[in-house]
């Protein structure tokens, strides 16, 4: 039987790959702290619950539009330009099966073949997987650590880009880094792609997983709501990582596009779903901000417990839920040359799961620093202290 050579450039989630490690490990009546994905342990909102059961028993089972029910189209593009400054309407929104869909649809319309891709590295990894398998050239950008978090190496991402470079993929409030541009940093690139007239996917995935202050999308850039599709999930935000919701917004002759492609991959996405959705925008809002709260205390928890071991000193993210601690001072200690040793000695040693930076796209030429991402979305906080006790005894030894 013979495969298709474009499988060859197909990647994949890695830290799907890391679950099964720790479930096997579980498995064999270990204990497993896990660390590992950015999945969550909090309850979805009773009242989105109710409607998706309302929805049901109304029958909304059936077929809807490719581009997902007009009620929902429309809050939503209130909901997302409202919340960005930017005017929106229901022809600016393809509803998605989840976020994740919205990054191949989007390379799929407007890049092709042999089209260079800018693409954030360390970065979400279906990015690169994307880029390569629908025949473009995936060129990474990459991060300083600076005493406050990550900054984008603007020099080296403006230098990256030629007159083959077509696509720019941002995910500001970033997984695995949790970097969030301050407004110059932002402000720069919305002009380099302004200049280079670029097409933008702005991945806002963990938009309003924010601590404090009021989040910023680069479609509000002058010059930038006409070439950029913003990638919006409900996953984060209500706790639904398992209800697989999302959508595009953006200029319309993309979206257009997008709903298009709906049709060809899954006719439509799940139409009673998509009424929760509706309660989720337009219903009581204490449910997030109860989520958000529960994820800043374990925020907290975290950063304290990584913190407290020797040769570890990270700052405190205001958004998203990963954190990305530097433990080149732990491999020297402990005379590990692969990151792989840490990974499956923490494991193996204190239960603790977690990923590393080569789970987020290929280490790039030069690099001398070992980082590892910590999730804390499926962890209460109790874990969270007992694990990060284990893993201080085990990384100082």
């Amino acid at each position: 039987m013979k495969i298709a050579d474009r499988i060859e450039r197909l990647g994949t989630e890695t830290a799907f790959a890391v679950s099964g490690q720790a479930a096997a490990w579980a498995a064999k009546g270990n204990k497993v702290y896990p660390f590992h994905l950015g999945d969550m342990n909090i309850s979805t909102p009773a009242n989105i619950i109710e409607a998706a059961n309302r929805a049901i028993a109304d029958g909304k089972t059936g077929y809807c539009p490719a581009d997902g029910i007009p009620p929902l189209r429309e809050a939503l593009a209130r909901d997302v330009g409202a919340r960005r400054g930017v005017d929106y309407g229901p022809q600016n929104v393809a509803i998605q099966p989840g976020g994740k869909p919205v990054i191949g649809k989007f390379i799929a319309a407007v890049m092709n073949e042999g089209d260079e891709v800018l693409y954030p590295n360390p970065g979400y990894p279906i990015y690169e997987s994307q880029i390569e398998f629908f025949g473009g050239v995936a060129v990474p950008y990459n991060y300083i650590e600076t005493d406050t978090g990550f900054a984008i190496d603007m020099e080296k991402l403006a230098a990256s880009i030629t007159d083959k470079t077509r696509i720019l993929i941002y995910n500001n409030y970033q997984n695995p880094i949790s970097a969030a541009s301050k407004p110059e940093e932002m402000a720069e690139l919305a002009k380099l792609a302004v200049k280079h007239d670029l097409i933008v996917l702005a991945d806002d995935a963990y938009y309003e997983i924010r601590y404090g202050g009021e989040p910023r999308s680069i479609v509000a850039e002058p010059g930038m709501r006409e070439r950029t599709v913003v990638l919006y999930t409900f996953s984060k935000k209500y706790a639904m990582t398992g209800w697989r919701l999302g959508a595009a917004v953006g200029p319309e002759a993309i979206i257009k596009i997008i709903a298009k492609l709906n049709v060809n991959a899954e006719s439509c996405s799940n139409h009673f779903i998509q009424w929760a959705m509706l309660e989720a925008l337009t219903g009581d809002q204490s449910g997030p901000q109860n989520i958000l709260n529960t994820l800043k205390a374990r925020r907290d928890a975290a950063v304290a417990g990584l913190n407290a071991i020797d040769g570890i000193n990270i700052p405190t993210p205001n958004s998203t839920f990963y954190l990305f601690p530097n433990v080149t001072k732990i491999m020297q200690r402990k005379g590990f040359t692969s990151i792989d040793e840490l990974m499956t000695g923490a494991l193996q040693e204190t239960g603790v799961s977690f990923c590393t930076r080569n789970h987020f796209g290929r280490p790039l030429p030069g690099e001398t620093k070992y980082f590892i991402r910590l999730a804390y979305s499926g962890i209460d906080v109790p874990e969270i202290e007992a694990g990060l006790a284990a893993l201080k005894t085990y990384f100082e030894k």
